[in-house]
Parts: C-alpha cells; sequence; structure tokens
C-alpha cells in the first residue's frame, strides 16, 4: 500500500469505504498508519461519525484526530473539497505523515468516467482520479491504493470485521448527479465497472502524455513578447489549448475555463483579436500576442 518510509496518513470520514481502507493500511502497515476525521460542520451526525470512527481507532491502537473546518458560501462540494485537504494538510506537516492515503475505488471511477462523459469533457476530465497524485496546493503524495476494489468488496471487508458503517443521506438524495448514476449504473448489469475504471486509467496516461507535449511546445515556441507573451503554435489542437490555458493563468492569475480556452483558439485560427480575462489577445504574422488589457480610465 506505501511501501516508501515515514508514516501514512489515512482520511477517514466513517463509510463503509474508508473504515475498510483503514482496517486494510492497519493489516498491511501495523504501527505506520495515522487517521484524521474532517467534520464539515455539514450535518448533525457528523459529529457522532467522527467519535465513532475514533473508537475504532483506538481498539486498533490508531492515532486519530478530528478536523474541523468551516466552509464558506458558494460551490459546496468545491468548498467542502477544498477546506478538507487544507485541514488534512496541516494536520499532515504537524505530526510529519509522509503521504496521504483516501478510499476512492473503481464504482467510484467509473462513476466519475460516466457523469464527465456526460457534461462533454476533454482527456483531462475523463481520465478521473489517479492512483498518485498531489495533496492539492502541497508537495504531499497522494495515494488512492483501492482503485482496483469494488465497492462491495469494500462492505465485505468490514462486514467481517463485525463493524458497523455511518451512512451520508446524501448518498441516496436524487438531487445529486453522481446519485442518480450510481442507482442508473446498479441497474445495467452489462456495463463492466472495472472496465471503465481501467478505461478512465488509460486517460490518466494519455492525459500525462499531453501534458509532456505542451510543456515541450511551450519550451520551443512560447516566447517573452512586449507586454506579455507570443506563442507561435506548432503542435495539434489538444496540446496548444494547454498551452493557451498555460498563458492566460501564468499572465492573468487566474485558471481559465475550458470553453473559454477554446473560443480563444478558434478567434485566434481565424486571426480574429479576442480577450480572456484581463488579458487581450491578437494574431500576428510573427505569432499569436498575449498581454494585459489596458485599464479603463475612471
Amino acid at each position: 500500500m506505501w511501501p516508501g518510509g515515514g508514516t501514512l496518513a489515512l482520511a477517514v470520514s466513517g463509510g463503509p469505504d474508508s473504515l475498510a481502507l483503514l482496517l486494510l493500511a492497519h493489516a498491511a502497515l501495523p504501527g505506520r498508519i495515522e487517521a484524521a476525521t474532517v467534520d464539515h460542520g455539514l450535518r448533525p451526525a457528523a459529529a457522532d461519525e467522527a467519535r465513532m470512527v475514533g473508537h475504532l481507532c483506538e481498539r486498533l491502537g490508531v492515532p486519530h484526530r478530528v478536523l474541523p473546518v468551516t466552509l464558506d458560501p458558494g460551490n459546496l462540494q468545491a468548498e467542502a473539497r477544498a477546506a478538507r485537504y487544507a485541514a488534512l494538510a496541516t494536520w499532515m506537516a504537524e505530526r510529519g505523515l509522509v503521504a496521504l492515503a483516501t478510499a476512492h475505488h473503481a464504482d467510484d471511477q467509473a462513476e466519475t468516467l460516466l457523469a464527465r462523459l456526460n457534461r462533454g469533457s476533454g482527456v483531462a476530465g475523463l481520465a478521473g482520479v489517479r492512483a498518485r497524485g498531489r495533496v492539492p496546493g502541497t508537495d504531499l503524495p497522494l495515494l488512492r491504493p483501492l482503485l482496483g476494489w469494488r465497492r462491495t468488496d469494500l462492505a465485505a471487508v468490514i462486514e467481517a470485521a463485525g463493524i458497523g458503517a455511518a451512512q451520508d443521506p446524501s448518498n441516496l438524495d436524487d438531487r445529486f448527479d453522481r446519485v442518480r448514476l450510481r442507482k442508473a449504473l446498479a441497474g445495467a448489469d452489462w456495463i463492466d465497472v472495472p472496465a471503465l475504471a481501467h478505461s478512465a486509467a488509460h486517460l490518466a496516461d494519455a492525459d500525462t502524455a499531453l501534458d509532456w507535449a505542451a510543456q515541450r511546445e511551450w519550451t520551443e515556441r512560447v516566447a517573452p513578447a512586449p507586454l506579455g507573451l507570443s506563442y507561435r503554435p506548432l503542435a495539434p489542437r489538444a496540446i496548444a489549448l494547454r498551452v493557451l490555458a498555460r498563458i492566460v493563468t501564468e499572465l492573468d492569475g487566474e485558471v481559465p475555463r475550458g470553453s473559454a480556452v477554446a473560443r480563444l483558439f478558434e478567434a485566434l485560427l481565424a486571426r480574429q483579436p479576442t480577450s480572456i480575462g484581463g488579458l487581450v489577445a491578437r494574431a500576428m504574422p510573427d505569432g499569436w500576442h498575449f498581454s494585459k488589457a489596458p485599464r479603463r480610465r475612471t
């Protein structure tokens, strides 16, 4: 599960998947794991679930911490994810933990792939989650050791251990796209969930290859220009879009939406002056030029 040295951090919510991760990690790495439960403060039962995880960790001899977080208004799921990883990263730094493991599994991967296909996502989105990554905003390794496991397999692990898991009511709420998709998948026995998860892994490989090509395109075709950057595109569209997104991010300080980058690409290809965020872009004889838009006089 974690071949490196040091102590592994586990994100354990109290649900069946993460409790299975706790049991499996404890069996594989005795004395080398610590666990944390993030309480987002969204449900009254969350505090009880965190205490339940704490009691189980105490029985196993695994150090455990509850991490309460406060969410800002806005996109609740995005805010919860950002707050969760920030709290986990702070806890890991305090404890000197070397990597974080989460309980994402094959069914999660398949659901993500189908949901993003339904939204017309590109390769980066369809790649889903990787087996290895980085905790957002840090250089800490993020591991997902259960991507080869099915949800039913993980439920069997905790059932065999005689442990009761918490059930988040949102996982049954049909207002969420993922819940409706999960129910549809459960009734479609002709869909091979592990095969979908493998497809997501192949797309992750393709995404890595595109990133490599985009870095080469950047090195060879992007150069400083008066007030900004110039780009002499040579690569295919998929790679040029990544280079354009990086140009916008570096000059404007904001990561642009993929649809906005695609519109920028089409406008420049048609040699039409255009703008994105706080930048203006023009197709010139020596390439595409990008600079900050002039400030408006008040």
